[in-house]
């Protein structure tokens, strides 16, 4: 491919799509770029910052507000269609300015077992998913990049703010940001992986099981319900699944 801009979100993926492109192109052959959004948390942005840091390389942002295209805030089924081809529309302008040839993206073998929209945004503007093209799942991905030293071979997977709302139910900043201040706060009581899911006034959390008993039992139940009524939640519930990627997709049979 010779030079990539590499679509860097801070995650376990694209952490190794990037590594390996350094590695194999060279740092000045490489231009990572993540996106500015209100579906991405700020935790998540400086936790992608403080990789590129350690990793060395270019590195831009751009801004890109999905609650400005029209349909997204709607929420359909397609919803993620709208925003990858929002963001790859972007990144193939930026990619044409710096001469580069080749936009590369970090979806895995298992991202082809879920409803995911996006990528036919993907395929339709000739995005090349290298990670997918070589056979790897995401179990591969993190035990290479456990072997490689990278800091988010452990990292808990995340997927944008929008997919902890129903279908059909409207995407606002208010909820946005209600989401975000949920997880954060669970994030800070030690859960190692956390979603709200968002119905309006009605939060259903999911955890990994064996997290369940600690929330449940004790002090901590009482200060996880009184805080999530604080930032504007009338019901707090809890998932006995417990947390499962893409559980939103669940009805869409």
């Amino acid at each position: 491919m010779k030079r990539v801009l590499v679509a860097y979100s801070g995650g376990v993926d694209s952490t190794l799509l990037l590594k390996v492109a350094q590695d194999t192109l060279g740092e000045r052959n490489v231009l990572a770029v993540t996106a500015l959004s209100p579906l991405y948390p700020e935790r998540e942005l400086a936790a992608a910052k403080k990789v590129i840091q350690t990793m060395g390389g270019r590195h831009r942002l751009i801004e890109s507000n999905e609650l400005e295209i029209e349909g997204f805030s709607k929420n359909p089924p397609n919803r993620c269609y709208y925003c990858k081809r929002r963001l790859f529309d972007e990144l193939l302008h930026l990619a044409k300015e710096e001469s580069i040839p080749f936009i590369v993206e970090g979806s895995t073998l298992d991202d082809e077992k879920d409803h995911r929209p996006g990528k036919k945004a993907v395929q339709d503007l000739g995005v090349r998913s290298p990670l997918q093209e070589a056979g790897f799942t995401k179990a591969d991905v993190r035990e290479l990049s456990n072997a490689l030293g990278l800091p988010t071979w452990n990292k808990p997977s995340f997927a944008c703010l929008a997919s902890r709302f129903p279908y059909g139910e409207e995407i606002t900043t208010g909820g946005l940001r209600m989401v975000d201040e949920a997880e954060d706060f669970l994030f800070g009581l030690g859960f190692k992986q956390v979603r709200v899911r968002h119905y309006e006034n009605l939060a259903r959390i999911e955890i990994f099981q064996e997290e369940m008993a600690r929330l449940i039992e004790g002090s901590l139940r009482e200060k996880v319900v009184s805080r999530l009524k604080e930032i504007g939640y009338k019901y707090v519930t809890l998932d006995l699944q417990g947390f499962r990627s893409g559980s939103m997709n669940e009805v869409l049979g």
